[in-house]
């Protein structure tokens, strides 16, 4: 049955999920701030700025009337970067329709307060409303989807009906959707997975090779998941799309904007010029400052968020961070594993 649909934001990853919707057969409304994005998205039918090539279809109208885009919206999906959820949720709140399931695609912690996005929207729209609040997740490039390549993404929410309407909603040949009632470890897998990212550009560009990306990714995924245990997160989803799944296609793409940046700066660009040349949001840095002052919160080590860190934010050259890194004290690979068992015993198999 088709659903009317209100897009915010109208970047890349907005448009291809909006194409998808528009091709599922909804009605799709996208909100942008930028007017002549609009006139080009409803003239040309085509993003150039953000997913250039990709055809927009009919059913798909853009705007820069936010009240327009949310009117009668049964879905309202936000796909602006983490770093401005809080603010445009706050504009959108007074028009959200009554009853429509929020569906957010941003992947990152919010520098000041540390929030997951779950816990930005708690805080603005009411703790009531996270029964329609969903989480979609996963191993997902928009360039890819796009062009109709298979996908698989996972949708959390903490209602499991809210979960499966998404699921219903997008589920097509090309594109699968799983649903998973851990929203915590879900956001988390999701945001965290762009600092490792950085870090397997930054070794790229240094002219390192596979060996180094598998550690990197492998030990990478290791603190992902004590800092998930510690926030409340199953460890078993780190395994899933939102985990390990996210962390190889960012890790390893040319589409990765976090590995694109991460080359840069590994290559010996200065950060600021190396993030400014990807000409999209790059997560991932702020990210790493997030992540590193929850991390000293919950008094979990986290090395190689804290090396990136010092390569964005201090200035250290990356290949002394690489050294730092392999001349760590000796320690047992599969100290996670203790900390994540109690979790492991209660899946029933």
């Amino acid at each position: 049955m088709s659903k009317k649909v209100g897009v915010l934001g109208a970047g890349s990853w907005a448009t291809a999920l909006s194409r998808l919707l528009a091709r599922l057969g909804h009605l799709v409304r996208v909100w942008s701030i930028f007017p002549e994005q609009v006139r080009e998205i409803n003239e040309t039918r085509e993003n150039s700025q953000y997913l250039p090539g990709v055809a927009i279809p009919p059913g798909v109208e853009a705007t820069v009337d936010l009240e327009k885009t949310l009117a009668d919206a049964e879905v309202v999906l936000f796909g602006v970067p983490s770093h401005a959820f809080r603010e445009v949720l706050r504009k959108a709140l007074p028009y959200l329709p009554a009853k429509s399931i929020i569906i957010n695609v941003a992947k990152g912690i919010e520098e000041e307060s540390l929030c997951r996005m779950s816990t930005v929207f708690a805080g603005e729209a009411g703790e009531d409303l996270l029964e329609r609040y969903v989480a979609l997740s996963g191993p997902s490039h928009a360039e890819e989807v796009g062009r109709d390549i298979p996908t698989a993404v996972v949708a959390a929410s903490s209602c499991l009906k809210s979960a499966e309407y998404v699921q219903d909603l997008f589920m097509c040949e090309f594109f699968r959707v799983y649903t998973n009632p851990d929203v915590t470890g879900v956001e988390l897998g999701g945001s965290l997975k762009n600092i490792i990212a950085l870090g397997t550009g930054i070794a790229d560009g240094l002219g390192f090779g596979d060996n180094t990306k598998a550690a990197l990714m492998t030990r990478g995924l290791a603190e992902i998941t004590r800092l998930g245990i510690a926030t409340g997160a199953n460890p078993l989803t780190f395994s899933g799309l939102s985990g390990v799944g996210d962390l190889i296609v960012t890790c390893t793409s040319m589409h990765s904007r976090n590995r694109r940046a991460g080359i840069a700066i590994g290559q010996g660009e200065p950060v600021e010029e190396a993030v400014a040349g990807v000409r999209m949001v790059v997560e991932g840095v702020r990210t790493t400052k997030a992540a590193r002052r929850l991390s000293a919160h919950c008094a979990v080590e986290m090395p190689i968020t804290e090396q990136i860190y010092r390569v964005l934010f201090e200035g250290l050259q990356p290949a002394t961070a690489v050294s730092k890194l392999m001349t760590r004290s000796k320690t047992h690979e599969m100290e996670e594993v203790a900390e994540a068992e109690p979790y492991i015993r209660k899946v029933d198999f």
